[in-house]
This record gives structure tokens, C-alpha cells and sequence, in this order.
């Protein structure tokens, strides 16, 4: 497997631990009842169970480009040095990001997710070249 593979599948893992994460804290704040039944109805979840809603739906949107990024390379054979480096700096970058949300550190999330997003974008501009 490929160290790009390696990070991408990291990565998969870590969405299902960032599941689990709001899973929890969402639980905590809603309750059994609300979190078994259908959901009618808006429930804006507050402080760190919010926080983990919108760092979960961030790296769906991330892990969607950056497996975007990682298969095209891997396909193409077009893997070495620079993109395996690229695809741990995103992981690194997604680990640092879950808390840095979760405990508000502003404006160090966003900056972590530049790089983050920033390795995916030059990962897909080296597939280009």
C-alpha cells in the first residue's frame, strides 16, 4: 500500500472516530429519546457537541477531495516523496483540526485547515503535471 493509501485510509478511520466523538456529545445533550427517534423537527446542538457536528461535516468535505486527490495519483502512478509527504501533512492537519474546534482555539483552526486543504490542492496539481 501506498503511504498515500495509508494516510487516506487513516483518515476514513478518523471520520468514524469523529462519529463516535458527536455521537457522544450530541447524546449527552439531546438525550436517548431525541437520538433514537426521527429527528422531526431542528435541534441546533450548542458548545463542543456543535463544535463536533460542523468538525465532522468539515472533513466529510475534505476526505471527499483529498480520496479525490489520492486516487487520481495512485491510479496514475504519478505517487513519490512529495505527494506521500503532502497526504500525511492532511492527516496531521485533520487530526490537529478535530481540537482545535472542539476546544475554539481561533484563529489556529483555521490556519490548520489551510494546510490541510492546501496539501489536497497542490496533491491534485501534481496530478496535473
Amino acid at each position: 500500500m501506498t503511504p498515500e493509501l495509508t494516510a487516506l485510509t487513516l483518515a476514513a478511520l478518523l471520520q468514524f472516530a469523529q462519529v463516535a466523538l458527536y455521537s457522544g456529545l450530541a447524546l449527552d445533550q439531546v438525550g436517548v429519546a431525541r437520538a433514537a427517534g426521527p429527528r422531526d423537527g431542528g435541534v441546533t446542538l450548542q458548545g463542543r457537541a456543535g463544535r463536533a457536528s460542523r468538525a465532522l461535516n468539515n472533513h466529510f468535505e475534505g476526505l471527499i477531495l483529498f480520496g479525490i486527490a489520492v486516487g487520481v495519483l495512485v491510479v496514475s502512478g504519478q505517487t513519490g516523496p512529495l505527494t506521500a509527504t503532502l497526504a500525511w501533512i492532511y492527516l496531521a492537519a485533520r487530526l490537529a483540526y478535530v481540537p482545535a474546534y472542539l476546544l475554539g482555539w481561533t484563529p489556529w483552526r483555521t490556519l490548520i485547515w489551510a494546510f490541510g486543504a492546501g496539501a489536497t490542492l497542490l496533491m491534485l496539481l501534481v496530478a496535473l503535471l
